[in-house]
C-alpha cells in the first residue's frame, strides 16, 4: 500500500489505512456511490482512546449507535402510545450519513422526509420498499417531481401554492393516488431558526388552496413547522389551533396532520423544556381539536440524532482567547458561525505533555480558510493553559454538521468513528434515568 511520509517521518498507518481502504471502495463500488465518502472506522471504542491512538490530524466525527437507538426509541414509544394513527418521519437533511441512516433503521424508523433527488435516492438504495418516503419540500423540479412518482413510488408531496399543485399534477398526469399536504406559514416566534420566512401559504390566505389540493388529491394533509430548535411545547398547540381555523373556513375533511420538526435538543444556555411536555401539548390539543381521527405525523431531525455526534477538532494556533481550529464555519461548525449556536466541548490533551488545568476560561473560535467570516464568537468554555495541538470534542454536532460541509479552501477531509461513550449532553439519558427512578418507586 503506497503510503506518504507524515511530519515526523513516520506514517500514522491507521489513518492512512481508513482513507485508503475508502478509496479502495470508491473503485470497486462505483454504482453504489454512498452519500458521504468519509472513511468509517466500526470497532466501537471511547473517544480518549482513539485521540490517543490516532492522534489525527483531520477533524474527526465521533458517532454513538446507542444515542441513535435511544432517541429513536423515544420518539416512537411516545407516538405509538397515542390514542391515534401515527408515523415518525426522520428528516434526512438534518444528517444523511450512511451509517446514521442504517442506525435509524435498525432502532424502527422506516418513515423518511426526503428534500431532493439525491435523498430520495440515498434511501431508496439503502432500504428499498422497507420503508416509505414523502417529498415534504414545498417547491420542486418538474424533473423531481416526475422521478420521485413515477421511479421511486414516492406519492405524498407537500406544497403551497396553487402553482406547485398545478405542477404536481400535470407532471403525474392528474394521478388519483396522491397524497398532497399544503404548507401553512405558521410564526416561529420561539424558534432558534425561523422556517416560514421562505415557504408557507399564510393562513389567512390558504382557504382557497386548500379545498383546490382537497379536491385533486386522494389523501389530503395540513402541515407546518414551527421553527428549527423550538424552545416552548406551546408553539404546536398554537399551530394546530391555527390548523383547526382554517379548515372550518374552507370545510372540508382533513386525512393527515404533519406537525412537522422544531423538537430540540440541549445547549449550552439552551435547555429546552422537557421533551414529553411537546407531546403534552400535541396529544392534547389533538383531542381537544377533533383530529384524533386523523393521521398525525412527525418529522424530527435535529432531536433524533444531535446528541448521538460530536466533532474533534485540533487546536492549530492561539491568539489570547482565540483558538485556530483545524475545520470551522465553512466544515462542520457552521451553527457555531452566523446562527450563533453554542456547544458543549471537552479539552483533550495527549498523554505525556503538561495537564490541562481545571479553571475553565472563555474563548471564541476561528476555522481554518481564509475567510475572516470563518468565525464562532461562542463562548466556548475551555482549560485557560490549552494549547497548540491539544484537541476539542465539541458535543450536539450529530445534526446539521456533516450535511452543510462544504470543499471551501479544501479543507473537507475528515473521519468518522463510532464509540461507545455517552455524549457530552444528553436529555434522553436523562429522561432513561428518571423513568427508571419511577419504576424503582413504583415497585418499591
Amino acid at each position: 500500500m503506497e503510503q506518504e511520509q507524515g511530519y515526523d517521518g513516520a506514517v500514522n498507518s491507521k489513518i492512512h489505512y481508513l482513507f485508503n481502504a475508502e478509496k479502495n471502495a470508491e473503485k470497486t463500488n462505483k454504482g453504489s456511490k454512498q452519500f458521504f465518502q468519509t472513511p468509517v472506522k466500526n470497532n466501537l471504542s471511547t473517544v480518549e482512546k482513539e485521540v490517543g491512538e490516532l492522534k489525527p490530524s483531520v477533524p474527526v466525527y465521533f458517532i454513538r449507535p446507542n444515542s441513535i437507538k435511544r432517541a429513536a426509541s423515544f420518539f416512537l414509544k411516545k407516538f405509538s402510545s397515542a390514542k391515534f394513527p401515527s408515523d415518525v418521519l426522520y428528516s434526512v437533511k438534518s444528517n444523511p450519513d450512511v451509517a446514521v441512516l442504517k442506525h435509524l433503521f435498525d432502532s424502527g424508523i422506516k418513515h423518511f422526509d426526503v428534500a431532493s433527488m439525491a435523498e430520495v435516492k440515498l434511501i431508496n438504495e439503502l432500504f428499498g420498499d422497507a420503508v416509505k418516503m414523502y417529498f415534504m419540500h414545498p417547491i420542486k423540479s418538474r424533473e423531481a417531481i416526475f422521478d420521485a412518482y413515477f421511479n421511486h413510488g414516492i406519492r405524498d408531496f407537500s406544497l403551497d401554492s396553487s402553482d406547485e399543485l398545478k405542477k404536481i399534477l400535470e407532471v403525474t398526469n392528474n394521478a388519483k393516488d396522491l397524497g398532497l399536504h399544503v404548507r401553512l406559514a405558521i410564526p416561529n416566534s420561539h424558534a432558534a431558526i425561523d422556517l416560514s420566512g421562505k415557504f408557507g401559504i399564510l393562513p389567512s390566505e390558504s382557504v382557497g388552496l386548500i379545498r383546490k389540493v382537497r379536491a385533486a388529491a386522494d389523501r389530503f394533509g395540513i402541515c407546518f413547522h414551527v421553527g428549527s430548535q423550538c424552545m416552548d411545547p406551546i408553539e404546536y398547540r398554537n399551530a394546530l389551533a391555527i390548523t383547526k381555523e382554517v379548515l372550518e373556513q374552507a370545510k372540508v375533511k382533513v386525512d393527515v396532520i404533519d406537525v412537522g420538526g422544531g423538537f430540540p435538543s440541549s445547549y449550552p444556555g439552551m435547555t429546552p423544556p422537557d421533551l414529553h411536555s411537546y407531546f403534552d401539548e400535541i396529544f392534547d390539543s389533538i383531542n381537544q381539536l377533533g383530529f384524533k381521527d386523523c393521521r398525525i405525523w412527525c418529522e424530527p431531525g435535529r432531536a433524533l440524532v444531535a446528541e448521538s455526534g460530536s466533532l474533534l477538532v485540533r487546536v492549530e494556533g492561539r491568539k489570547k482567547n482565540m483558538l485556530y481550529l483545524n475545520d470551522g464555519t465553512y466544515g462542520g461548525l457552521f451553527d457555531a458561525g452566523f446562527p450563533g449556536f453554542i456547544y458543549p466541548t471537552k479539552a483533550i490533551r495527549i498523554k505525556g505533555k503538561t495537564e490541562l488545568t481545571s479553571n475553565n476560561v472563555a474563548f471564541g473560535f476561528y476555522g481554518p480558510t481564509c475567510d475572516s467570516l470563518d468565525s464562532m464568537k461562542g463562548p466556548f468554555y475551555l482549560p485557560e493553559n490549552i494549547a497548540e495541538g491539544d484537541y476539542i470534542e465539541i458535543g450536539q454536532l450529530g445534526a446539521y454538521s456533516r450535511s452543510i460541509r462544504t470543499d471551501f479552501n479544501g479543507f473537507n477531509k475528515n473521519l468518522q468513528i463510532e464509540v461507545i461513550d455517552e455524549p457530552l449532553v444528553s436529555m434522553y439519558q436523562e429522561i432513561h434515568e428518571q423513568e427508571d427512578s419511577l419504576n424503582f418507586a413504583a415497585k418499591v
